[in-house]
């Protein structure tokens, strides 16, 4: 693909597989209390040294230690002039730590939260903590969409915006025949919350011959399909998605039913990201969307850690993942990869000293480093194609 620099590819035929993407409180970025300078984590609601009542500002992207500012508003230490409030499902059921500027008068949720269509029936034993899992792998990808600068807005004020629903099956016994599916319609997410139990997940992993399956990894997943139809259909783009993922027109629910019933082609390991990336154009997006997601977010965690890894193979390139590495402000898809390969291979030996299971279990074949490419450069708007005719 134009605009893809060289890679030592030869550095990819390792079994490179990076990273859990269910590692709940680890930060992408690290946050410190503003009263008193303890680390303090993204899902944290106040500071355990201070006591400092904490909140994180989308607008800003931190996490700030805060103080009463009168009434049900709250301002950032040593910030008095900026106001905010807490989003409901913060003060009110727990679930949530972000804020909304106080400009905004007329929210009652956060950025996050707006999002929300349908929650679980919170009366049903379970599903509070349910809901709270939910939530919280939720902020982590609308902490990524902020950070990327993509458009996040609820369908209730735009069409084209985005919405989740979270749903219960009827029966209580889990599976993917005849209950609800975790999938996207039209900008809206729908996620069984049966997800947010590990051991169900894991059973249904198993069942579905998958090797990773976590609940941030859905919301990614899924999140890929809405970012296509804003960022793709009827966008100059469309030809430059055909030429690298293939034809989107072909039909959907027979490519689905074909994969299921047969399986991903043999070669799909030379490909694609994953074998389910292989059942449909639409899939292999989503798949590498995610794949994006995975990426970032997590350099963006060791940039923040100030984690440096550097990767030699005889004679060869030095591969090096530096500390002064912003992933999300990076154009540069290169730049990306040749600080992601050390990382990633870094982590999974870790993962596997541990006793563990390699955490990621994928390689990255040449065509889907392509695919990533273009994710990059349409996230960026970086050499944006002409418009047909």
């Amino acid at each position: 693909m134009p605009g893809l620099s060289p890679v030592p590819w030869d550095y990819l035929t390792m079994d490179a597989r990076p990273f859990r993407a269910d590692a709940g409180d680890d930060p992408m970025k690290i946050f410190n209390c503003g009263a008193c300078g303890q680390l303090i984590y993204f899902a944290n609601t106040a500071c355990t040294r201070c006591g400092h009542t904490l909140g994180f500002l989308p607008d800003t992207t931190e996490l700030v230690a805060l103080e009463p500012a009168g009434g049900d508003l709250w301002h950032p230490v040593g910030a008095p002039q900026r106001t905010y409030r807490m989003c409901t499902h913060y003060w009110r059921e727990g679930v949530c730590n972000w804020m909304i500027p106080a400009h905004e008068a007329g929210e009652a949720f956060c950025a996050a939260c707006r999002l929300n269509e349908v929650i679980p029936d919170l009366w049903v034993e379970g599903n509070m903590g349910r809901w709270g899992q939910l939530e919280a792998e939720k902020r982590r990808l609308v902490y990524s969409l902020l950070r990327l600068g993509l458009p996040v807005v609820p369908r209730a004020r735009d069409p084209a915006g985005l919405g989740f629903a979270f749903l219960a099956d009827a029966d209580p016994c889990f599976s993917e025949a005849n209950r609800v599916m975790t999938g996207h319609n039209a900008g809206l997410i729908t996620l069984n919350i049966a997800e947010a139990d590990p051991a169900q997940r894991e059973r249904l992993r198993q069942q579905m011959a998958e090797p990773y399956r976590t609940l941030l990894g859905h919301f990614r997943h899924e999140s890929g399909h809405h970012y296509w139809e804003r960022l793709v259909r009827d966008t100059p783009w469309l030809g430059p998605f055909r030429a690298c993922f293939g034809d989107e027109t072909r039909d959907y629910h027979q490519a689905l039913q074909q994969h299921y019933a047969t399986g991903p082609p043999p070669d799909w390991r030379e490909r694609f990201v994953s074998a389910y990336a292989s059942s449909h154009p639409w899939e292999d997006w989503a798949e590498t969307w995610a794949h994006y997601l995975h990426i970032v977010d997590t350099l963006e965690t060791a940039h923040q850690w100030g984690l440096q890894v550097r990767l030699e193979r005889g004679a060869g390139p030095v591969l090096q993942a530096a500390p002064d590495f912003d992933p999300y402000d990076q154009e540069d898809f290169d730049a990306l990869i040749r600080h992601w390969l050390p990382l990633s291979y870094a982590l999974n030996t870790l993962n596997e000293s541990m006793g563990h299971a390699p955490a990621y279990p994928f390689v990255l074949p040449r065509p889907a480093l392509e695919k990533l490419a273009l994710v990059n450069r349409i996230i960026h708007g970086r050499d944006t194609p002409p418009a047909p005719g």
